[in-house]
């Protein structure tokens, strides 16, 4: 049995992640902002305790994993981030706030966690982050969230190779579309819709629990000798072009 926190554990990729590691008889804590909706998760998964955690705050994500390797009686064998945000809005429509919304939530998050794993998971263990295709790939009215996951990209790097020598690995997965309550804006109408899935070769978007299963493999010792990448999950959307 491991123990692993999951960061943003209520939101559409997040719970899907919880319930496979549940399912392999796992400890979990599940953070998130959200208390009510912590409750809700905490009560339909066995072995799990609720955190709530403000994951841009590098103290509340400290706390979360000093009490996620409590939970697992001194040892935290991983940590996946699932909080984000999506925002499609060209640079010079965008406001200040907008934009230090979306680094907060996308960027200072994933920073906050490399922090909080570097100085508790003393004993090694698997970090997973969250790109996106919009960091690889050029898409209209994605400059704010291209950027920040670019970002995310090379913290990936940079940790990996500062952690090599505690065995603490850092790896990232880059989804395209999925659908997830987070994702209603591009997926909330059948016009969005069908244009999203357009965009990605396979023809249509993902599923959560398509990208939780990435996830979790990486948390996992099946992908002990894998650190600093980033795994595309999308549908083909950054390598593949096809003739439709």
């Amino acid at each position: 049995m491991a123990t692993y926190a999951i960061l943003g554990g209520t939101g559409g990729i997040g719970s899907a992640l919880v319930a496979r590691l549940a399912q392999k008889g796992h400890r979990v804590v599940i953070a998130a902002r959200d208390e009510s909706r912590l409750a809700a998760a905490v009560a339909a998964t066995p072995d799990s305790r609720a955190f709530p955690c403000d994951a841009t705050s590098f103290d509340q994500v400290a706390d979360c994993l000093a009490a996620a390797r409590e939970h697992g009686d001194g040892q935290l064998d991983g940590v996946a981030l699932c909080v984000g945000s999506i925002l499609l809005r060209p640079a010079h429509a965008t406001s200040f706030e907008d934009w230090q919304n979306t680094i907060a939530l996308n960027l200072t998050s994933a920073f906050a966690v490399v922090r909080a794993a570097a100085k508790t998971m003393r004993g090694g263990g698997s970090v997973v982050l969250c790109s996106s295709t919009a960091a690889s790939v050029g898409l209209a009215n994605h400059e704010a969230i291209a950027a920040a996951k670019a970002g995310v990209e090379g913290l990936v790097r940079a940790a990996a190779a500062t952690n090599v020598a505690r065995n603490l690995r850092f790896n990232a997965i880059a989804p395209g579309l999925v659908d997830t309550p987070m994702a209603e804006q591009l997926t909330g109408s059948d016009v969005a819709l069908t244009a999203s899935k357009r965009l990605h070769p396979l023809g249509r978007i993902g599923h959560p629990d398509e990208v939780a299963s990435l996830m979790a493999w990486l948390l996992n010792g099946e992908s002990s000798w894998m650190t600093g990448e980033v795994i595309a999950i999308d549908g083909g959307m950054s390598r593949v072009r096809v003739n439709r």
